[in-house]
This record gives structure tokens, C-alpha cells and sequence, in this order.
């Protein structure tokens, strides 16, 4: 048997918390459509983590917890969530961003911070989903048919590249090999600029104003805002915990936890462990980023807006 098929009906659901709430987890479990297979509390995090048979949804709740025994607790359960490929939802307040943030962000957490009950059934409703069809997959697609599933792709990948490499030499021949004419941002790697920091911050004051005189809420855009609250920090050479980067996205916390992940998986975050204090990171812009935003503000600049 794999994945689901231990669990019957409902997916599966290991609970993570304080006793005093496994009640309230449960309920939310079952509205969401699963089914508790174990609860277990901080102090015995270490001894019954990873015992439970199949991919069960952990649900981490961290309320109540004392730091200290969270740390390593969360430390415990990123490895054994990484090692068996398990999806994980949190519930943290807002003070706990940095400490959760520190050991569990990745691409399978879904944190939702000072969080309702219709909030959490929704998010385990969804990630009990996805689970459940990643789980059906796994168990039809055995280690053979992966890997000629695997060759095949390899080699449409291939073909379709050779076919653009010959889209483009057909393109340059038919024009007798001139390139582009068109103007290009795009040419020599673009640098900074000393009086960048200034510029950035200056941008962000002014997206912060629109709010003033249009009410909150209609110019949502917390990557772009993370995007330059990180980068005018990188040109400051000062450092911003998980905790500040949520400020600096303007839209809720949970909002904006979601919207790290999405920007470290997609290779323009990076976090940064505090070398002084296991219980906060630092977010960073990747050097693709860093090269993207001197693009940016380059290109702006030549079209003369700034």
C-alpha cells in the first residue's frame, strides 16, 4: 500500500501542538475533510515524528508553545518533512513569524498567521488534496515508468530546443543575419548606481502614499513591494528578518508568507540563517534578482521616468 491507501477515507493528518488545542484540531481536520491518524505534543516531537506509515499532512500549531523547546522541535520536524516529502500547514501568530519562519519555509509549508478556524479548514482542506493526489501518483507510477516518463521529457525537452535554435537561425538568414534593431535593455549588465538606495526607498514612500488618498487594499502587489524593500536593503548593506519583509508586502501576514515561498521557489528569495540566533532569518535577493532590479532601474532610467 502508499500514500492514501493506509489512511481510508479522508487523507491523513498528523497533529503537532499543545494538548490543551487537540480538540480544536481535530474538529478542523474533519471539517476539512480528513482524519487525525496521530497528535503529538512539543515534547515529543523528536521521539514520535516521522513514526506514522504513508505521507500524512503534518499541521504544526503553535500556540501555547514555549520557544525553546519550538526551536527544536521545528528543527526535527523540517528534516523528517524533507526526507519523506511531506506537506506541512502551520498556525503561528504574528510574533512567531521569524522563529517558524527560520526552520520551515519551503514550498510544501502553508503558513497562516492569527488565523481562523474557517481560514485553517480551508488550507488543510486544499493541501489534504493535494497530498492525496500526489500520493495517487506515486503509487501508479512505479520506478520504471518514471524513468522512461523521466527520458521522455529529456528528450521533447531537446527536440524542442533544437527546433528554437533552428527557428532563430532561419529568422536571422531571412533578414541576411542582421540582428534585432530594435533598441535593447537588455546589453551590457547594468550597475548601480550611487544614489540608487535613496531612489528605491523614495519609491516605496510613494507607492505608500496611493494608500492615503485611495484607501488600503486596491494596490495589492507584495512581491514587487518585497522586491524593492529588499533590494534598497541590499544597497543599505542592512539585513531583514522574514518578520520586517512582512511588513514591507502591505497585505496580511499570511498573505505575505505565502508570497515568500512563491518568490524563493521561484529562485528570487533566498534566506539567509541569523549567525548569532537559530530562531530568525534573514531574506535576501538572489544574485539573478539583484541583476534583474539594476536591470530595472536601468532600463527606467534610459526611458527617462525617474
Amino acid at each position: 500500500m502508499d500514500g492514501q491507501e493506509l489512511y481510508g477515507d479522508g487523507f491523513g493528518v498528523v497533529v503537532i501542538g499543545a494538548p490543551a488545542l487537540a480538540v480544536a484540531a481535530r474538529d478542523a481536520v474533519h471539517q476539512a475533510g480528513g482524519r487525525v491518524l496521530r497528535t503529538i505534543a512539543w515534547a515529543s516531537v523528536a521521539d514520535e515524528i516521522g513514526l506514522q506509515a504513508g505521507r500524512p499532512l503534518l499541521l504544526v500549531d503553535t500556540h501555547g508553545a514555549e520557544p525553546a523547546m519550538m526551536e527544536i522541535a521545528l528543527a526535527r520536524i523540517d528534516a523528517v518533512a524533507t526526507a519523506l516529502d511531506l506537506p506541512i500547514v502551520v498556525s503561528l501568530t504574528t510574533a512567531e513569524i521569524d522563529l517558524v519562519a527560520a526552520m520551515l519555509l519551503g514550498p510544501k509549508v502553508e503558513m497562516l498567521c492569527d488565523a481562523s478556524q474557517t481560514e485553517l479548514i480551508a488550507a488543510l482542506a486544499v493541501a489534504g488534496v493535494s497530498n492525496s493526489a500526489a500520493a495517487m501518483l506515486h503509487a501508479h507510477f512505479r520506478e520504471g515508468e518514471s524513468e522512461r516518463l523521466r527520458r521522455l521529457n529529456a528528450e521533447v525537452a531537446r527536440i524542442a530546443e533544437a527546433l528554437a535554435r533552428l527557428s532563430v537561425q532561419e529568422e536571422e538568414n531571412r533578414r541576411g543575419g542582421v540582428g534585432d534593431r530594435h533598441q535593447s535593455f537588455h546589453g551590457a549588465p547594468a550597475r548601480s548606481h550611487p544614489g540608487d538606495a535613496d531612489l528605491v526607498r523614495r519609491m516605496i514612500r510613494a507607492r505608500r502614499q496611493r494608500d492615503g488618498f485611495f484607501g488600503t487594499g486596491l494596490f495589492e502587489e507584495p512581491a514587487w513591494d518585497m522586491l524593492l524593500d529588499l533590494y534598497a536593503a541590499h544597497l543599505e548593506e542592512t539585513r531583514v528578518s522574514v518578520s520586517s519583509l512582512c511588513i514591507a508586502a502591505a497585505v496580511a501576514p499570511t498573505t505575505a508568507l505565502r508570497w515568500i515561498g512563491k518568490m524563493t521557489e521561484a529562485g528570487l528569495f533566498a534566506r539567509q540563517p541569523d549567525p548569532v540566533d537559530r530562531r530568525r532569518a534573514f531574506m535576501v535577493l538572489t544574485q539573478p534578482a539583484l541583476e534583474a532590479m539594476r536591470g530595472y532601474l536601468d532600463a527606467v532610467r534610459r526611458l527617462g521616468t525617474l
